[in-house]
C-alpha cells in the first residue's frame, strides 16, 4: 500500500475532523472519520460501547478497527484515545503521514466544557489535565509532524496544514 494519507492525531475539539474534511477537500482526497468507522461496525454509539464494553473493550475495538483500515488517497481523523493503541499507530505510521494538532491545556479546557458528555474517556479519579498530560506524551512520540494551532483559527490551521503537506 502506498502511504499517501493524512493520519491527524491530538485531543477531543483540536478540530481533526473539521480540519480534516476541509484539507480532504482541496487536496481532492477521501475523508475518514473512524469515530464513525466504529459506530457503523458496531452497530451502537461511542458512549454504549464504553458504557457496555467499558474503557477497555471501547480500546480493544478502536485498535482493531483503525489497525485494520485500508485507504489510499485519505484524510483520515481518528479518535483522540488512537494513540493508546500501539499497533493502530504502528499501521497509521506505515500508510501515510502522522500529523499531531496541538493545542495548550487551557485551550482544550475552553473548549470542552464536560469531557464526559464529549465522550472523552477517563479513568476513575484521573482529571481531564492528568488525561491532557498522558496522551501529550504519545501524540508527540508518534507524530511525523506537528502544528500549533493555539492562536490560530481554522482557517489559518487549515492553511498551514496545507502548507505543511505540499513541501
Amino acid at each position: 500500500m502506498k502511504k499517501n494519507n493524512i493520519i491527524f492525531i491530538g485531543m477531543p475539539a483540536v478540530g481533526k475532523s473539521t480540519i480534516g474534511v476541509v484539507a480532504a477537500k482541496r487536496l481532492g482526497m477521501r475523508f475518514v472519520d473512524t469515530d464513525l468507522l466504529i459506530q457503523e461496525q458496531e452497530g451502537r454509539l461511542l458512549h454504549e460501547i464504553i458504557e457496555e464494553a467499558g474503557e477497555d473493550g471501547f480500546l480493544a475495538i478502536e485498535n482493531r478497527v483503525n489497525r485494520e483500515l485500508q485507504v489510499e488517497n485519505s484524510v483520515i481523523a481518528p479518535g483522540g484515545s488512537v494513540v493508546y493503541s500501539d499497533e493502530a499507530m504502528r499501521h497509521f505510521k506505515e500508510i501515510g503521514t502522522v500529523i499531531y494538532l496541538r493545542v495548550s491545556y487551557d485551550t482544550i479546557r475552553r473548549r470542552i466544557r464536560n469531557p464526559r458528555q464529549r465522550g472523552v474517556v477517563l479513568r476513575e479519579g484521573q482529571s481531564f489535565q492528568e488525561l491532557y498530560e498522558e496522551r501529550v506524551k504519545l501524540f508527540e512520540k508518534y507524530a511525523d509532524i506537528t502544528i500549533d494551532e493555539d492562536q490560530l483559527s481554522i482557517e489559518e490551521t487549515i492553511g498551514k496544514v496545507l502548507s505543511v503537506i505540499k513541501n
